[in-house]
């Protein structure tokens, strides 16, 4: 394998979106994605433009390796993002990394170790020399697969500066071509993370050889004043995720950094060296497909986007106030600094119903962003007529529902068949429930519980025999109205690990079901494979 993959531009005049939903957001609680449901996102967020994309961490699993692998492939062509893959300061990481992304057009390696003291004591067991030598040797075997190599110190945001200066410089000198500041566990404020930044320009010699980024997690809920800092003092790449999802409180949020770099020009040109009313975008994202990417990662995640979320939120531009609604009346101005309609958050252009064709169908998917293949369209066009034969309308959001649903499950282990409920306040919640199980056979059984979703769920738990806990349930209208389609999403945990399953019916105790289902098809899963790694915790042996 010869280097190959051209660096990135050292000086770039607007900001670089790394996306890294697939690989530091994949690890929220739950929101484990498959194959497919990987490429699929990765798909959208080509149409959306980011700079780079960190596919996975292709050492963590042969599932891990294989989504990478066919990311790189199938989305990193030569007009497409970068592909990424995260790899530790380990010769066994960074060799199964660039395995993994060799297909694309154009691919990044990016190692870490970590430099905090509380770290270097307690999970290296490794002292300040060792750290720098390892960090620059393994940057240096990075370079010798592609010219484009990302370092990170983790925990720089703990770490003692002039240490972080010392290993950034030995970083560059071995090959670096982008130096990441991580705020791994989100502790910074935005005028030490600023400060931060504005320290390594000034002190770290070599620093005009590379791009400076930055990461960083929302546990005081700072991260994207943290992020807004570091640009204003030299940053010129964001690590963000789509709704912000990511480990623990989840990481800066992708739509509301880009969001606020395109609102706030005026007042960030200054720091690029443009004028304040230069209209040179500061970001190179598609803005029109964010409503629509945060949607898809929404569903196929289960990570719901609360309703006041900033930018995507179902709130995010609705008007209660009646002082709020005269004026909005008057001039949107008075109430808004964003259209909505920037962001890709439209009307129907084409509104579908029971006597809509196949290609009317086809089309609209298409135009939403779907890329299906012929036996996944067949099989979401059989599941919309049904939809279409109870609605009077289907809308965008009820097509995103069906697709998702049908299209991107979990691997069917377990196959609901049959659904069946009795219940009335004078009555016994009662539920029939028949599964398909993975041998091709088909269980029937009949249980009590306190509610109809309570009863078809410990009907599914006695067939299935898979111990877990409930530890989340939540239910939303998708659109509108009785008939509305209506999302279920469920957490389960099993052995200290929590499982996502999401569906959507007009039935709302059938999309629980399915719900359910769909997050035992994770457990079974994931039962039946080597576990994956994450890369922050485990602690291994480096070098």
């Amino acid at each position: 394998m010869t280097a190959q993959s051209a660096g990135p531009v050292i000086n770039p005049d607007r900001v670089l979106i790394f996306d890294t939903t697939l690989r530091d957001g994949e690890q929220s609680p739950g929101a484990s994605l498959n194959v497919e449901e990987k490429l699929t996102i990765a798909r959208q967020l080509a149409r959306l433009q980011v700079d780079i994309i960190e596919a996975g961490f292709p050492f963590s699993s042969p599932g891990d390796f294989d989504a990478v692998q066919r990311i790189a492939a199938e989305v990193g062509t030569p007009n497409g993002p970068t592909i990424c893959g995260l790899a530790r300061a380990r010769k066994e990481d960074i060799k199964k990394a660039a395995e993994a992304l060799e297909e694309a057009a154009k691919w990044r390696i990016h190692t870490f170790i970590a430099t905090s003291d509380i770290h270097m004591k307690y999970k290296l067991k490794k002292e300040r020399p060792e750290v720098v030598a390892i960090a620059e040797e393994m940057v240096a075997y990075a370079k010798s697969f592609t010219n484009d190599v990302e370092f990170s110190p983790e925990d720089a945001g703990r770490s003692d500066p002039e240490f972080l200066y010392e290993v950034l410089e030995r970083a560059i000198a071995a090959g670096a071509t982008t130096v990441n500041i991580p705020d791994t566990v989100g502790y910074t404020t935005p005028d030490e993370f600023g400060a931060l930044i504005r320290g390594i320009k000034q002190n770290v010699p070599n620093i005009d050889q590379a791009v400076i980024s930055v990461h960083g997690h929302n546990d005081l809920g700072l991260a994207v004043a943290n992020f807004l800092a570091a640009v204003q003092n030299g940053a010129r790449q964001l690590e963000c995720t789509l709704n912000g999802i990511g480990e623990r409180a989840g990481n800066a949020s992708l739509e509301e950094l880009v969001m606020a770099l395109h609102v706030r020009r005026s007042f960030y040109n200054p720091f690029f060296g443009h004028a304040p009313e230069s209209e040179a975008p500061l970001v190179g994202v598609n803005l029109k497909e964010i409503y629509r990417t945060s949607r898809m990662v929404s569903q196929l995640t289960g990570m719901i986007v609360q309703p006041n979320k900033a930018i995507v939120g179902a709130n995010a531009f609705s008007h209660q106030s009646g002082i709020h609604q005269d004026g909005m009346l008057k001039n949107k101005l008075t109430y808004e600094i964003i259209d909505a309609q920037t962001i890709g958050r439209t009307e129907n252009q084409i509104v579908l119903g029971k006597l809509s064709g196949r290609n009317a169908f086809a089309t609209r998917l298409k135009e939403l962003g779907f890329e299906l293949t012929e036996t996944e369209l067949n099989k979401a066009f059989v599941r919309f007529k049904d939809v279409a034969d109870k609605k009077k309308e289907v809308s965008d959001r009820d097509l995103e529902a069906i697709v998702n649903d049908e299209i991107r499950q979990a691997p069917k282990l377990y196959h609901l068949e049959h659904v069946q409920v009795s219940c009335g306040n004078q009555s016994i919640p009662t539920a029939t429930v028949t599964v398909q199980m993975p041998d091709g056979v088909e269980c029937t059984n009949a249980a009590i519980g306190a509610g109809p979703v309570d009863a078809v769920y410990q009907a599914i738990s006695q067939i299935v025999g898979i111990e877990n806990e409930l530890v989340e349930f939540s239910v939303q209208a998708v659109t509108e109205g009785i008939d509305a389609i209506g999302e279920v999403t469920i957490r389960i945990r099993h052995a200290d690990t929590v499982f996502s399953g999401h569906a959507a019916d007009n039935d709302i105790v059938m999309a629980a079901a399915l719900a359910y289902v769909s997050a035992l098809n994770r457990l079974a899963a994931a039962l039946q494979t080597e576990g994956k790694r994450n890369p922050q915790t485990e602690v291994v042996a480096i070098g």
